[in-house]
């Protein structure tokens, strides 16, 4: 049985926690796109993917996800963790030397849930269309799905993989595009203007859909599920999800600031002051 809306917010609040104490524990991190995140990675991983129990890397007969802003990995490791993926009690090595959860999610110790090493920016749209593909070869009914940085979509390959996907009619694809307007040194708008992000994919031959409310675990879900019931028709499918860097935690919203800067002491405590469940299990 699928949790129900209450249940979803209970652990995005716990998921909020998670993010917030592992990058402290070790002053490093990117606290504030998956803050922003955090609704729509616990609603994707608990409501709406077609998953195994375990894991294997060819994902045969199971939806995919694939990160590709790999720096919001604190938000990734804490929903694959909390999804049973590896024990809970792993998060407390985030970032650590010989640690399976390095800043950037990797392959090379074989982290349950990590298929992608997407520590480069620009490059998780290629590999997903390739994923999408062989589900197509293998006959394989189920979806792949993406994350991305609107800030990530300055990057040149993003538009070819976009073309093609489009030319090729791979239509088991939904790509989200994480829609906060800043990234590391300032507003989306200040670093490189993109316009329309909606006109240029809708300019590309994809099917366009928007999630105004991206921190809301209902509209979130109703969005997902408007964008499955798109799929199969000729054309990829984009979700724009309109969120706020650093939801959950009121200093850290609405500024660039926390884009990737780790909480002292008091900041933490004061976070985790503002994310608190009677149900809370922290690692």
């Amino acid at each position: 049985m699928k949790p129900n809306t209450q249940q979803l917010n209970d652990l995005t609040i716990q998921v909020r926690r998670d993010i917030l104490r592992m990058v402290h524990a070790v002053n490093s991190g990117h606290p504030g796109g998956s803050l922003g995140c955090a609704e729509f990675m616990v609603s994707l991983y608990q409501n709406i993917m077609d998953r195994k129990p375990g894991f294997d890397m060819d994902g045969i007969g199971e939806d995919l996800f694939f990160l590709s802003n790999g720096h919001i990995s604190p938000l990734f490791y804490s929903v694959l963790a909390r999804s049973g993926y590896f024990p809970v009690s792993e998060l407390a090595t985030f970032r650590l030397i010989n640690s399976r959860l390095q800043g950037h999610p990797t392959t090379h110790d074989g982290l349950p849930g990590v298929r992608i090493a997407s520590g480069s920016l620009g490059q998780g749209l290629s590999v997903a269309i390739g994923a999408a593909q062989a589900k197509k070869l293998n006959k394989d009914s189920h979806l792949v799905y993406t994350l991305h940085g609107d800030g990530e979509l300055q990057e040149g390959q993003n538009w070819e993989a976009i073309m093609y996907a489009s030319a090729k009619k791979v239509d088991n694809l939904i790509a989200t595009i994480d829609v906060n307007g800043k990234q590391i040194d300032g507003t989306t708008d200040e670093v490189l203007a993109m316009g329309s992000i909606r006109a240029k994919f809708e300019a590309f031959d994809w099917d366009v859909l928007e999630i105004a409310k991206g921190n809301d675990i209902e509209a979130i879900i109703a969005g997902l599920t408007e964008a499955k019931s798109r799929t199969g028709k000729g054309k990829p499918v984009c979700i724009l999800l309109h969120t706020e860097m650093g939801n959950g935690v009121d200093f850290m919203m609405y500024s660039h600031a926390w884009h990737g800067k780790a909480p002292n002491d008091a900041q933490l405590e004061n976070a985790l002051s503002q994310n608190y469940t009677e149900a809370k299990s922290d690692y």
